[in-house]
């Protein structure tokens, strides 16, 4: 036992000599020796980004649906309009030999019964009947209806209703979540979410000349009955008319397009006043400026709206406005693109005076525009 202590005590006090030795020798070669400081990865201190989106979409959705019906017509033809084989309507029918049946959803506008609806889900309808969310049903009569934005407003002989709180279809940034609420395939009152995908988007739906398509897009699943339903913000407020979506299929195959808000409310307010819509008319045929043309053009922009043509009699003829002449502005906003300017001229009214920013070669000016009305749409 005293030998298995000693060799114990031997080893330690081997260790202690063989430890101050070392630190003796460090120290003399201490000139030698290299210490390189331990990196690691750097953290940066950014502030969280602060969104103001809920956990989930229930008080958003239970706030929309109320507003949001269906929209039953009655429809003297047998076949809706054709249209483009990638981008067209959502409206439901159903039809045989005789008078089709189409399904399609509107928006509460008001609490005396003023509905907002797409106008291809009323056209040609003999008879309309609108269900509320709560299953009341109505015959609803048409007040007016304008092709170029594909808007209509019918009315039920109803008061007290939930009209949709209006948003501002201008401040919805892309990235933002969106919900679709309407009726598709008849399933009352559904509600699918999305982001916002794009805005100002033109798909060539409503034909060309004097059809204004500034669509929001979105990826919030929207198939056949959807048509005039409601596209809602986060928070529920109304920022867009569900009116077509891109498919090879007849059914949602990823994106949908929405009509502003603000342009919506524009055509609206006019179809209620005076039985349709009075649009101001800039009176241009105009292209979208691309660097070629800004190289040809010798304008130091790589946006804007390019008068090819201006139209005899025209509210921009009347300015001074000149071929050839860029636009890149209008009441201090930034136009970019033709959706933009169409957009944001709609939604002026007759008689209002507009300012466009305006490139002429290498100058830039700005000229005050008198709006007429359009006619002949």
């Amino acid at each position: 036992m005293k030998q298995w202590i000693a060799l114990v005590f031997s080893g330690i006090l081997g260790g202690v000599i063989t430890l101050t030795g070392s630190h003796f020798l460090n120290q003399g070669n201490a000139e030698t020796l290299k210490v390189e400081p331990v990196t690691y990865a750097r953290s940066a201190n950014l502030p969280s980004w602060s969104s103001n989106v809920p956990f989930d979409f229930v008080q958003a959705a239970q706030k929309a649906t109320p507003s949001v019906v269906n929209i039953t017509a009655k429809i003297a033809r047998t076949t809706r309009s054709s249209q483009e084989d990638f981008f067209f309507f959502p409206f439901g029918g159903r039809g045989g030999g005789g008078p089709a049946e189409g399904s399609g959803s509107g928006v509460i506008y008001s609490e005396n019964g003023y509905i907002i609806t797409n106008n291809h889900v009323v056209e040609g309808a003999s008879e309309l009947e609108v269900t509320l969310s709560d299953n009341r049903k109505y015959k609803a009569t048409l007040v007016g209806a304008d092709k170029k934005t594909d808007l209509a407003v019918i009315k039920i002989d109803a008061t007290g209703l939930s009209a949709a709180e209006m948003g501002n279809s201008d401040a919805v940034r892309i990235g933002e979540w969106a919900l679709a609420v309407g009726n598709p395939f008849d399933l009352a009152s559904t509600v699918t979410a999305g982001i916002i995908s794009a805005k100002g988007r033109n798909i060539d739906l409503l034909g060309k000349g004097a059809a204004i398509e500034a669509f929001i897009q979105t990826d919030a699943a929207v198939n056949p009955g959807n048509s005039g339903g409601a596209l809602v913000d986060a928070q529920g407020r109304l920022i867009g008319i569900n009116t077509a979506i891109a498919t090879r299929t007849g059914s949602f195959q990823g994106y949908s397009f929405a009509i502003p808000v603000n342009l919506a409310r524009r055509v609206v307010d006019d179809i209620i006043n005076f039985g349709d819509y009075k649009r101001p008319y800039l009176g241009v045929t105009i292209l979208e400026l691309d660097s070629d043309l800004a190289k040809e053009l010798a304008v130091d922009a790589s946006q804007g709206v390019v008068i090819d043509e201006l139209v005899e009699g025209g509210s921009a003829q009347y300015a001074g406005l000149q071929v050839n002449d860029v636009i890149v502005g209008i009441d201090g906003r930034d136009v970019k693109s033709v959706p933009e300017l169409q957009e944001v001229i709609g939604r002026a009214k007759v008689g209002d005076t507009v300012n466009l920013k305006v490139l002429r070669k290498s100058k830039s000016i700005t000229v005050p525009v008198k709006l007429r009305e359009q006619k002949n749409q």
